[in-house]
């Protein structure tokens, strides 16, 4: 089916965790929901635990049998494994026996996996395999005799992967994955993993403010030539470049953003409003990292497309990352940059790609920009419940598609949080 339906299940608010939004169309958000922990904790269950697919990894970096990877969902800690016949498989990353954690290791390759704790041990797919004096010794205490092993499996999730995007879900309601992305989506997922990846590394950064902060950003195309003087001043990312921010048409929850160069002039609206994102002054010694090779069907210098809630696939130039946003608090998140090429990148392409790894990540050119502005939210409304942001742009006209000043994309977002959260 092309519609994705998610399942959303009435649920009475409750005084410390509902939030009022004062209107329906996403264009006026309670500070709230950027700071309580109520909100929080209701979000770990109804979204990161509930009927959506979280992105976990990529399955080129666990691409032989046994490699795994620690991560989360949400802030639950989860294990994404490679199994002997080429499937995947995830589980809660926390022992059946007394909750301690089972993987201590960023990645890695095993056969089984055993809790330091008790030495409870487990299979790939998260079954119990043994457990250390089950039948006691010499006849002596030991597990019960109707202790049945295969009653204390790790908890599993749900895995499906997509062009090498591997997901879990805790939800055994959510739709299949293709539905779940979209229609709209799946072209420009396509687009970028149109042939075989190879992974290169990451990047970590970490936020004091709330996830939700980072993913108003990625879908926000205004600010991204008022913030960041590095895309307006190099001419990577400005208004009156060929655009388009496109949401997908059910839930408005994932987006894409693209700007294309057409060789037109697009430095005269800056020089007018003398906006301070653009710097004819503003110079690189080595600008090789400004390098754009044709990859594609025009040259896109961005492709921004956040997939909710733990994904914003990224080309910016020849750079090609899968983000991972991960929230760790009301008041914080982990963003890791998950660099990759193709498989077939010649050493030049394949240099140029790192190079311009320094446009991002935690020192980059421009995304270091997009956290500070968060923290600076965070600050400015942790005392303001009540008080709420203005998203109004463009809202004279929702439906343009075709322009970078425009907040449609947020405001969209913010009516599927609203339905999936059950306010």
């Amino acid at each position: 089916m092309e519609t994705a339906e998610l399942v959303f299940r009435p649920q009475g608010p409750t005084d410390s965790d509902h939030v009022h939004f004062p209107r329906e169309d996403g264009s006026r958000i309670p500070y709230k929901v950027f700071s309580s922990q109520a909100v929080y904790d209701r979000e770990q269950e109804r979204i990161f635990r509930g009927p959506t697919w979280n992105f976990v990894a990529l399955e080129a970096e666990i691409p032989h049998a046994g490699d795994y990877k620690s991560t989360f969902v949400g802030d639950t800690p989860v294990v994404v494994t490679r199994l002997e016949d080429g499937g995947l498989a995830a589980w809660v990353n926390r022992c059946a026996h007394r909750g301690a954690s089972v993987c201590r290791k960023s990645r890695g390759n095993a056969t089984s996996h055993t809790c330091v704790y008790h030495q409870w041990s487990f299979d790939n797919s998260g079954n119990l395999l043994g457990v250390p004096f089950r039948r006691g010794q010499k006849g002596m205490t030991g597990m019960p005799a109707d202790f049945d092993p295969k009653n204390h499996s790790l908890r599993k999730l749900r895995v499906e992967s997509y062009k090498g995007l591997v997901f879990a879900s805790f939800s055994d309601e959510v739709v299949p994955l293709p539905d779940y992305l979209g229609a709209e989506m799946r072209p420009w997922i396509d687009r970028i993993f149109h042939k075989p990846i190879e992974y290169l590394g990451c990047t970590r950064q970490y936020s004091k403010s709330n996830w939700k902060l980072y993913f108003e950003n990625v879908k926000d195309p205004y600010h991204a030539s008022m913030l960041h003087l590095f895309h307006t001043t190099f001419n990577i990312f400005r208004v009156g470049m060929k655009a388009r921010s496109i949401p997908d048409a059910t839930h408005g929850l994932h987006s894409i953003i693209t700007v294309t160069k057409t060789g037109e002039d697009t430095s005269s609206a800056y020089k007018q409003q003398n906006i301070r994102s653009f710097d004819e002054g503003f110079a690189l010694e080595d600008d090789s990292i400004l390098g754009l090779v044709s990859e594609y069907e025009e040259d896109t210098t961005n492709h921004i497309q956040p997939i909710f809630p733990q994904l914003v696939i990224q080309q910016i130039h020849n750079t090609l990352v899968a983000r991972q946003l991960l929230p760790k608090g009301p008041n914080s998140f982990e963003l890791i940059f998950h660099f990759f090429g193709y498989t077939d990148d010649t050493p030049e392409l394949r240099a140029l790609r790192i190079k311009q790894a320094n446009l991002v990540g935690p020192a980059g050119y421009i995304s270091m920009e997009d956290t500070e502005a968060t923290e600076l939210v965070q600050r400015g409304t942790v005392r303001d419940a009540d008080a709420t942001s203005v998203i109004e742009m463009s809202r004279g006209n929702p439906d343009q598609q075709d322009t970078v000043i425009t907040e449609s994309l947020i405001r969209k977002f913010w009516v599927g949080y609203q339905k999936l959260m059950g306010y």
